[in-house]
């Protein structure tokens, strides 16, 4: 079992940053894909961007160049740095670990990009 608490969103002007942080407790961190999702309103959830245990990461194209997923085993921590956002980017985040057939979500974190 992993638990997962994110933090970190808010509201900000088009062309700001925002740094979520989702901390994880439970089995062994370093282990799991972690992954960040978003879900706005009416549209589906889509997964973002993820890093594996080796610390490759991938991104979907609508972010690429803007936002930088990193985690720390260390501290049991994911973070999400999300620059030059925009108006589109405003969602409900969430962080995730998932290993093998396992998927924890965390409990989400509201983003608000103004323009």
């Amino acid at each position: 079992q992993v638990q997962l608490v994110e933090s970190g969103g808010g509201l900000v002007q088009a062309g700001g940053s925002l740094r979520l942080s989702c901390a994880a407790s439970g089995s062994t961190f370093s282990i799991y894909v972690m992954a960040w999702y978003r879900q706005a309103p009416g549209k589906q959830r889509e997964l973002v961007a993820d890093i594996n245990s080796g610390g490759s990461t991938s991104y979907i194209n609508a972010v690429k160049g803007r936002f930088t997923i990193s985690r720390d085993n260390a501290k049991r921590i994911v973070s999400l740095q999300m620059n030059s956002l925009k108006p589109e980017d405003t969602a409900v985040y969430y962080c995730t670990a998932r290993r093998g057939v396992g998927l924890y979500w965390g409990q989400g974190t509201q983003v608000t990009v103004s323009s």
